[in-house]
């Protein structure tokens, strides 16, 4: 079978979590989805907030059925943050950070690398091609229990495809890929193999038989776990944003890699734009489902129907209002925590989509770029633009679950390519 193009990051998860390897595939009922001996069960620690560091407290997570995807300049500590404030459950990714970076600011590694413990279930994503610096940074993260680390090795940026053997271009060969070489070279650094995450940042063209990237990958290193974003990445001129919406969406690809490989777990990624898609997908075989800037733009609408239409926990009462009050103790406790950064327009980024399509959303974000200029504190920002958000709104619980498209995998079983064969299996049929 061939396929679109894909692009992977490999997983590690280190050895202050603790995996429970179960490889039977995820039920897609969600009255069946309730908490287990899942395949991750995972540490964290409640003593420090700011970061990863102390001692660790064992905390059952349910495996990643819906994951928001690492966004450079978007999902940064903050919108974790007020992620983590609507959605208990989803899995959170941190910005791509260069390995170079860590391994260069080792003695400030609180200010790229701390969280709160409370963004658990959370992976850190590390970008680069020297083998060095990623087996160090990769040490050095390991001491802040991040539940996974994540190595990009396909992001078709110019900031980055370009640049030696960085991005994309470390996919060209399976055989020689820098993903093979780290798996060997992080072995003996107290570095534990989990069922190892291999994570789509963007789409590739490079490989004309991606399933044989696939097959060699899975069999050569402990990667059991893809995550396919559903387009062909043209690294011919195109800007990563038009990569995200000019090539055209290739579901059956994703669904022919199921079939194909059923001993593996895949997430699709790409095009997916709601909770009742996710659970679409999910139906039609798809064991997770990663969101990307639907996450972003709309929080309260996408994250607030998380916990309960995914992962089947009950309906709570949580309102808009209680959200903030919760993220304005959060933002003046952190508000020029380095000199000038975070400032007041850094720390209420996330929330410009917070009333996204609700009375008002236009007034207080005009009443927001005032206040950006005036307001010192997140307290007084608040104050300043919150009287253009109705109480309705603010008071409100989550609505109910608004309907996606219906027939984004309507007959897919019909769509699927041919079935893929190894080279070896050509060769005996030829």
């Amino acid at each position: 079978m061939k396929f679109a193009g894909y692009s992977l990051a490999v997983s590690f998860t280190p050895l202050s979590s603790n995996i429970v390897k179960n490889r039977c595939r995820l039920s897609v009922g969600i009255s069946r989805r309730k908490l287990h001996r899942s395949r991750f069960f995972s540490a964290y620690t409640q003593n420090e907030p700011s970061h990863g560091k102390s001692v660790m407290v064992a905390k059952y997570y349910l495996p990643p059925w819906f994951s928001v995807a690492p966004m450079m300049d978007w999902t940064d500590h903050h919108y974790r943050t007020l992620a983590r404030l609507i959605s208990k459950h989803a899995w959170l990714y941190t910005e791509m950070l260069a390995a170079e970076t860590i391994v260069y600011q080792e003695g400030n590694l609180d200010r790229f690398l701390a969280y709160s413990p409370d963004q658990h279930p959370i992976v850190l994503q590390i970008g680069g091609s020297n083998l060095e610096n990623l087996a160090k940074a990769t040490e050095l993260a390991n001491a802040y229990a991040y539940d996974e680390i994540n190595f990009n090795c396909g992001c078709p940026s110019p900031r980055v495809a370009g640049h030696g053997c960085f991005g994309v271009r470390l996919m060209l060969d399976p055989k020689e890929s820098l993903l093979l070489t780290l798996c060997q070279l992080l072995l003996p650094i107290q570095m534990c193999l989990s069922l190892s995450n291999v994570e789509l940042v963007l789409m590739i063209m490079i490989l004309t038989m991606s399933c044989d990237f696939i097959y060699k990958v899975s069999s050569m290193s402990p990667t059991k776990h893809f995550i396919i974003h559903s387009r062909k990445a043209l690294l011919n001129g195109i800007s990563p944003a038009e990569n995200r919406s000019i090539p055209p969406l290739k579901y059956e690809y994703f669904y022919g890699l199921l079939r194909d490989f059923p001993d593996l777990t895949f997430t699709i990624n790409g095009g997916i734009t709601s909770v009742d898609e996710v659970n679409l997908a999910r139906r039609a075989g798809a064991h997770g489902v990663m969101v990307g800037r639907a996450a972003y733009n709309n929080p309260w609408n996408i994250l607030g129907h998380v916990d309960t239409a995914i992962y089947g926990a009950p309906r709570s009462d949580l309102t808009r209002r209680q959200v903030l009050e919760k993220y304005q103790v959060y933002g003046d406790s952190v508000l020029g925590m380095y000199g000038h950064k975070p400032n007041v327009r850094d720390i209420i980024k996330p929330l410009l989509n917070f009333f996204h399509s609700e009375p008002g959303n236009g007034l207080w974000k005009r009443k927001a770029d005032a206040a950006f200029h005036s307001s010192t504190t997140i307290k007084s920002f608040f104050e300043e633009t919150l009287v253009a958000i109705p109480d309705s709104v603010l008071d409100s619980p989550i609505g109910e679950l608004p309907s996606g498209r219906g027939d984004l995998f309507a007959n897919i079983d019909s769509l699927l390519p041919s079935p893929y064969r190894t080279r070896e299996e050509d060769a005996i049929y030829a």
